[in-house]
């Protein structure tokens, strides 16, 4: 049944007139482009990728004309099999660079590799002996062959009548070989779509696992290596041409000199652009859920590939957002991971998407390439979202679990956006979703590691690093920093009294209350009654960058679980926390900085003790130890 809708489709569009064909293509074309709203953004994405410095109004012209040639080509290749030579020398014609390749090879035989990008009209290079004046020599192409057996030995026969034989790539690879042996030409496809059996080398900056087939082909046989590409003159017309790519034999360097020889071909030239099947996703191996988080395939070539481009980094073209938690203690906890991230997909532009708080101190510590702020909430949130379409997002990775977060991800057009799924809180909107295991218990592991298990469900690799962000000030004052609040649970807080207690217990010491506004009223009745040289009350004072810089002054922190807490800890400040009501194995600080928790007496390891049971005199007791010099 397929072979007869073939044959019929083939036999009604070699017998249409060109106007009606022409006219049915581009409407064909518009309805790909126009009415696939999936496919319409990958060709978009794609061409945005390729071409981030082309305005949006070129993106769209060169993404349409390309789904109109895309049709152009499937009916011509039905068509081909009921079309006689006189019509295929109408369509077909030779450049003077493909005469010149073929006089060549006449006058100084030599094995020939002519390969082939994905552009439209690509079997245009089947008629070439129809063509080519003089004797053709020994060609073969290797190609793809169907899955139904009838409609492949339909396509093979119709293909090979003018002379040229067809290869599959199963069975066909011995006689390529012997082809080249004898001094003749293969015609091979080069795909940057090779999966896990291509090596890794970029396209237009991307990352994309490339075909190594030319390249091992040509070493082996010292072999010429052309590039291919019909060049579309009108609808149903085109030249085929070639230009000699210059490579100095190696493998790797006629896989690399391919990419780059198509890159410059498709820059130069918006015909050739067109052409371009910007509707498929050449780079889809790196883009693969269960691989998302790391680079990967049989070989890698990448710094060759930078080496031949006089590049010292990849370019950072796969577009990772990360939403970031809603709370700072979140935030910092989730750091290790974002350094792991970056290690394995250094190809990416990683967006970190926060509060508009937190953007100082992520944008000083240069953890991604940008920021972007939360907007206000009210009528124009979402649309906010909405309008990042047009930034063509590749990921969206999200660290939070509410249906808001996914939402935004959603409106932004992204394909791709992981997420991590509790039992009995379905996130319908994500696209990849890793699912906590049953037997995970959240009061014995800390939360960083259930993070960790999500990113590398989906492919990441590399190890945390858990070395403090920056290095510790040193300050000749010795001061001690207390964070006496907490932002968002008063059972956290430590009672007054007991803080107010620990400063008496040590009058030769200076300290710094540190908090928020919210916190100001706490502070204030702590610092009551003492000393302003001695104790100094920040709270509500500072910006958050300006709080991190003074509390990397101090020589170390006594503080409730809060998100200073963790600041103090990225930032390498030693610090003595204090866990009530709240799990410190769950959410305790999690760089590798000196910290030591303390919880009230006969308090559960996770959590669940009464802060005001922890007295003034234990705390002292570990504070002395803290500040006592270490032995020698």
């Amino acid at each position: 049944m397929l072979l007869f809708f073939l044959k019929f489709l083939g036999w009604l569009f070699a017998h249409t007139p060109e106007p009606l064909l022409r006219a049915l293509s581009a409407t064909l074309g518009d309805f790909v482009f126009f009415c696939l709203p999936r496919r319409r953004r990958l060709v978009l994405s794609n061409l945005h990728h390729a071409f981030p410095e082309k305005p949006s109004a070129w993106h769209r012209t060169i993404g349409r004309e390309s789904c109109h040639r895309m049709i152009e080509t499937g009916f011509l290749s039905l068509a081909t099999p009921y079309l006689n030579e006189t019509r295929l020398r109408q369509i077909v014609s030779a450049s003077p660079e493909l005469l010149a390749a073929h006089a060549l090879h006449r006058a100084a035989p030599a094995a020939t590799l002519i390969c082939s990008p994905h552009l439209a009209y690509w079997e245009a290079q089947t008629s070439q002996p129809l063509v080519v004046p003089g004797p053709f020599p020994e060609f073969g192409i290797i190609f793809r062959p169907l899955d139904n057996p009838a409609a492949n030995a339909f396509v093979k026969t119709s293909r090979e009548r003018f002379g040229m034989k067809l290869l599959s790539r199963k069975e066909g690879f011995a006689d390529a070989l012997k082809i080249l042996r004898r001094q003749g030409f293969v015609g091979v496809l080069f795909d940057q779509n090779a999966g896990l059996q291509g090596a890794l080398t970029t396209l237009f900056g991307r990352v994309c696992s490339t075909t190594e087939l030319p390249g091992l082909m040509a070493e082996k046989f010292h072999a010429r290596v052309y590039g291919i590409f019909p060049r579309r003159r009108a609808f149903w017309r085109v030249e085929v041409s070639v230009q000699l790519i210059a490579t100095g034999g190696e493998s790797f360097a006629v896989t690399l000199g391919l990419n780059r020889w198509l890159e410059q071909l498709l820059s130069a030239d918006d015909n050739l652009c067109s052409s371009w099947l910007w509707a498929h996703d050449r780079w889809r191996n790196q883009d693969m859920p269960q691989k998302r988080f790391r680079l990967e395939a049989k070989r890698d070539l990448l710094a060759a590939d930078l080496l031949a481009r006089g590049l010292s980094r990849l370019p950072h073209r796969t577009r990772i957002y990360v939403r970031l938690p809603n709370w700072l203690g979140d935030v910092v906890m989730a750091l290790p991971l974002l350094r792991a991230l970056r290690a394995g997909r250094p190809d990416a532009e990683i967006t970190l998407v926060a509060k508009n708080q937190f953007l100082p101190l992520l944008e000083g510590w240069a953890i991604a390439d940008r920021t972007l702020a939360l907007p206000p909430q009210g009528l124009g949130y979402y649309f906010f979202f909405r309008r990042l379409r047009h930034q063509h997002p590749d990921v969206w990775l999200l660290f939070t679990n509410s249906l808001r977060g996914d939402l935004e991800a959603w409106l932004t057009g992204c394909r791709q956006r992981f997420g991590l799924v509790r039992p009995g809180k379905p996130r319908p909107l994500l696209s990849h979703a890793y699912r906590m295991p049953a037997d995970f218990d959240e009061r014995t592991h800390h939360q960083l590691a259930l993070w960790e298990l999500f990113l590398r469900h989906f492919g990441l690799l590399a190890p945390l690093d858990r070395t403090p962000l920056q290095s510790k000030i040193e300050n000749q004052k010795s001061k001690i920093a207390l964070i006496p609040g907490s932002e968002n649970t008063p059972a956290k807080r430590w009672p007054v009294a007991h803080w107010r207690a620990l400063i008496e217990i040590f009058p030769a010491a200076h300290f710094v209350l540190f908090g928020t506004a919210h916190d100001a009223p706490l502070t204030n009745a702590i610092a009551a009654g003492s000393d302003s040289t001695r104790v100094e009350n920040l709270a509500g004072r500072t910006t958050l960058p300006d709080y991190a810089e003074r509390l990397r002054s101090c020589r170390l922190l006594v503080t409730n679980d809060t998100g200073g807490m963790h600041l103090a800890n990225a930032l390498g400040v030693p610090l003595l926390a204090l866990f009530g009501p709240t799990n410190p194995v769950r959410t305790g600080p999690v760089f590798a900085s000196p910290a030591r928790i303390l919880q009230p007496p006969a308090c559960p390891l996770t959590g669940g003790g009464n802060l005001a049971n922890l007295t003034p005199e234990t705390v002292a007791a570990a504070l002395r130890e803290l500040l006592s010099p270490p032995r020698s």
